[in-house]
């Protein structure tokens, strides 16, 4: 009885200090966890501090003049485009919903229940809708001519400042490019004033050139890639237009039989 007793004991001992060993390493494990996640981040913020560092210098390097043109190209090329893609999504309707609804309403309420549900949407589609509505108790061929001219109109709005921003695309890198001659032509300007073909005179030069090069093209990559996006999307909401002013027209021509 006592050696079963001494063999209990024994094991509640050595199961207790496994525990305890077993809390240590996982509390051992959490702390250097913490530490590296700790490390990590640092390393994050000291890359993060470094590349804005690196952007600093090169903008300083490469020249306040062509380099402000060019960011000033960037920087106003950005603010059209956002201000495009809000309008944009603004503009987006639900087409099918809303054929429906004023075709329901169309046969219920007549052409002024019709009137209102497009008065009550937002969008150009909508827009259309009640210029070719309010123009239904003439003829069909008014509402046809209605649709077609607000249409255009609408088109207009859509595609409104998106011109400047390919300007933007197209001025960016020719700056970029200007900036590249005219840093050559003050390399060879040093080379000749001291008579002699040396590197570190002809570096700076180079350097500049290629500076505002590379900032030009960034620049004009990046507002490339807002303008692709802006013109698809004016593309999907004129094909949905289009579409929508089909349908409008004939269902003002089931109405009037």
């Amino acid at each position: 009885m006592k050696r079963i007793l001494s063999l209990l004991i024994i094991s509640v001992v050595l199961l207790s200090n496994f525990e305890l060993k077993a809390q240590d390493e996982s509390a051992v494990e959490e702390v250097m966890q913490d530490e590296v996640m700790q490390d990590e981040v640092m390393q994050e913020e000291v890359a993060e501090a470094n590349f804005t560092q690196e952007l600093k210098n090169r903008f300083i390097e490469g020249g306040p003049g062509f380099m402000g043109i060019v960011l000033a190209c960037l920087i106003f090329g950005l603010a059209i485009a956002i201000e495009r893609i809000i309008y944009l999504n603004l503009a987006t309707t639900n087409t099918q919903k809303l054929t429906e609804e004023v075709e329901s309403a169309l046969k219920s309420g007549g052409t002024e229940a019709a009137k209102e549900v497009c008065r009550n949407t937002s969008g150009p589609v909508a827009s259309i809708f009640y210029q070719g509505l309010d123009r239904a108790d003439d003829s069909v061929e008014s509402a046809e001519k209605a649709v077609v001219a607000y249409g255009g109109v609408q088109m207009g709005q859509l595609e409104k400042n998106v011109s400047w921003i390919s300007l933007f695309i197209a001025l960016a890198p020719m700056l970029g490019f200007m900036g590249t001659v005219i840093g050559m032509i003050q390399a060879f300007d040093k080379i000749q004033a001291a008579g002699d073909m040396q590197p570190s005179l002809v570096a700076g030069g180079i350097k500049v050139a290629l500076l505002t090069t590379v900032f030009g093209l960034v620049v004009a990559i990046i507002l490339q890639i807002f303008y692709n996006y802006i013109v698809a999307k004016i593309d999907s909401i004129v094909n949905d237009m289009e579409d929508a002013s089909i349908t409008l027209i004939d269902i003002l021509v089931a109405h009037k039989k």
